[in-house]
């Protein structure tokens, strides 16, 4: 890997993109017209000091997953985002590979839902991306790794969620989860991390097995339902759960929202404001 280009390149790219683009507060005494290292460190979920040694060329062979959070922080368009996972070694993903980019034009999206719980999972459901507000009211989503990022092996496999649901809708979303994933390795049957997911996920549990093998139909969709959270520090609150598919881009954006002038809202709202107060502490 050219590592000092790769570090040259995110430190010119980095010089050119204005704060109050990605949503950095700018103050009157600011003398950098970019972004700061430990700001872009910062949207892209990494630390300020391996961000340090990747631009001066003491770090060597990035992730994928740091190469893709760093294209999606620098709001890179697709000719650029595929030279960075060049000069870091990477392949440019393909058409053939499950994607997980978040286009500058789905982000300015999201950025207007900053206040809103809102979640992007690519199309194996594995996390992209959570803002503040939903990691306020589901959970620190940022201390995930590895396959804790996949949906299907939270809802199979892992620690109990704050949604509340009874075992038949425990059942039939695990069905749909399950189901969705059939339907992705039908579409990137090429796609090698997709094939050891699903690969792990039936050694791991006899659930995933026997619903990846079943004939049955899925239950019916529920990309617009009503779910229950169990907030630790308010209690229950009842919201509109809608799941947007991003056709090209093959994602799923979840936004949680609540009735105007409700119980529920006042309450999501006060759930909001304790948990990002707490990640800033």
């Amino acid at each position: 890997m050219e590592s000092w280009e790769f570090g040259r390149t995110v430190k010119r790219w980095r010089d050119r993109v204005a704060p109050s683009d990605v949503g950095v507060p700018v103050g009157r005494r600011r003398r950098a017209t970019g972004l700061r290292r430990e700001e872009l460190a910062g949207l892209a979920g990494i630390s300020a000091d391996y961000l340090t040694r990747l631009e001066q060329g003491r770090a060597t062979t990035p992730s994928v997953q740091v190469v893709e959070a760093l294209a999606r922080a620098l709001r890179l368009p697709a000719a650029e985002r595929d030279l960075l996972y060049r000069l870091a070694g990477h392949a440019a993903p393909g058409l053939d590979v499950v994607p997980s980019h978040v286009t500058p034009s789905i982000q300015r999206l999201l950025d207007r839902l900053s206040h809103t719980p809102v979640v992007v999972y690519d199309a194996t459901w594995t996390l992209v991306l959570a803002n503040a507000p939903y990691d306020a009211l589901m959970g620190d989503t940022t201390v995930w790794q590895g396959i804790e990022r996949n949906a299907v092996w939270r809802n199979l496999l892992g620690p109990r969620s704050r949604v509340v649901h009874t075992p038949s809708e425990q059942a039939d979303h695990e069905a749909r989860l399950v189901a969705d994933l059939r339907l992705t390795a039908s579409r990137y049957p090429a796609d090698r991390a997709l094939r050891r997911l699903v690969a792990s996920l039936g050694e791991m549990s006899p659930r995933f097995a026997a619903l990846w093998e079943s004939d049955a139909a899925p239950p019916p969709s529920d990309t617009a339902k009503r779910k229950i959270v169990d907030h630790p520090a308010v209690g229950r609150i009842t919201l509109d759960c809608d799941t947007l598919v991003v056709a090209l881009d093959d994602l799923r954006i979840t936004v949680y929202t609540a009735e105007p002038g409700t119980g529920d809202a006042e309450r999501l709202a006060l759930a909001v404001v304790l948990g990002t107060q707490t990640l800033v502490d």
